[in-house]
């Protein structure tokens, strides 16, 4: 049964930014390649981590939300124990409510999103009243 999960990674902060990206869509690639429909990524960058981890006190975050059956999760997961790169991981399954607030975040109807999205709008009106002017 296909259905909708959420997986956030928290990468070694010693890979510079071509090796996060790079690191990044391997792990697209590999739920791809199993059947899964990527839905949403996005790469948070470096953060302070609430603990220490392998002696590390940041990491780089990535949150990729996808559709796909629990087989191809399994694979993934063996592969991020097995990844030094990445010091942790964590796969939820999405329920109704989770997957309408992304949706709704992405379209910038809540949270910081709309505060950019409300910004982005107001400077395009700012410029729109010159232009008429």
């Amino acid at each position: 049964m296909i259905r909708q999960y959420e997986t956030v990674f928290i990468f070694s902060p010693v890979l510079n930014d071509s090796e996060a990206k790079k690191a990044t869509q391997e792990y697209v690639q590999f739920l791809k390649d199993g059947g899964a429909e990527i839905v949403a990524e996005d790469l948070w960058g470096l953060k302070q981590l609430a603990y220490p981890i392998r002696k590390r006190t940041t990491g780089i975050y990535f949150v990729v939300e996808y559709k796909g059956e629990g087989a191809v999760i399994d694979k993934m997961e063996v592969n991020a124990k097995r990844d030094p790169n990445v010091l942790r991981f964590l796969t939820v399954k999405l329920d109704k409510y989770a997957i309408d607030y992304n949706d709704k975040k992405r379209k910038g109807l809540i949270s910081k999103y709309k505060e950019e999205r409300l910004a982005k709008e107001a400077a395009e009106n700012s410029e729109t009243n010159k232009t008429e002017e």
